[in-house]
C-alpha cells in the first residue's frame, strides 16, 4: 500500500439464478456514497448451465432494461485479470452468477497514514470468517450461561 490508500480486499458473491438486487445493490451504493469504500473492480460472470461463462455489464444486472448500477458502469482497474474471473466462476454452480468485487477501505487511508507517519508499517492483514466469529461468539455466550 502506498500513502494515503487504505487496505484492498476482495470479494466472491455468488448470485442465484444470476440476478443481484434490492437490499445488497443499495447496501454498496450507499457504502459508496458514503466514502467507506471504493470500488476498484466490480465484474460479474454468468455460468450457463453448459458450463460456460460469460461477463455481463454490469449497468443491467436484472436484465429488466433499467440501470442498475450506472455508477459503477466500466469500473475497472486491472486487478482483476480473465484468469480471476475464471476461479471465480468455478466457485459457483451453474445457471449462476458470481460478482467480483476489489474494493479500497477508503476509512482506514487516514490511520494507515498516520500510523505511517509515526513511523508504523503495516506488515499482515487479513480475514477472520464469518463463521468462526459466530461460532466463537456462541461459545462465549454458552460459557458464561
Amino acid at each position: 500500500m502506498t500513502d494515503g490508500v487504505g487496505p484492498i480486499d476482495y470479494l466472491a458473491l455468488e448470485l442465484p439464478a444470476a440476478r443481484m438486487e434490492g437490499k445488497g445493490l443499495a447496501a454498496l451504493v450507499d457504502l459508496t456514497e458514503r466514502g467507506t469504500i471504493r470500488i476498484l473492480d466490480l465484474v460479474v460472470a454468468v455460468v450457463g448451465e453448459d458450463g460456460q461463462v460469460g461477463v455481463v455489464e454490469v449497468r443491467d444486472l436484472d436484465g429488466d432494461g433499467q440501470l442498475d448500477l450506472a455508477m459503477f458502469d466500466g469500473v475497472r482497474s486491472g486487478l482483476l485479470d480473465e484468469d480471476d474471473i475464471t476461479q471465480g466462476a468455478a466457485l459457483v454452480a451453474p445457471g449462476n452468477a458470481v460478482a467480483l468485487l476489489v474494493y479500497e477501505n477508503t476509512w482506514a487511508a487516514p490511520f494507515v497514514s498516520a500510523m505511517r507517519d509515526a513511523g508504523a508499517e503495516v506488515v499482515a492483514g487479513g480475514r477472520i470468517p464469518a463463521g468462526d466469529v459466530m461460532a466463537a461468539l456462541d461459545s462465549l455466550e454458552a460459557a458464561e450461561a
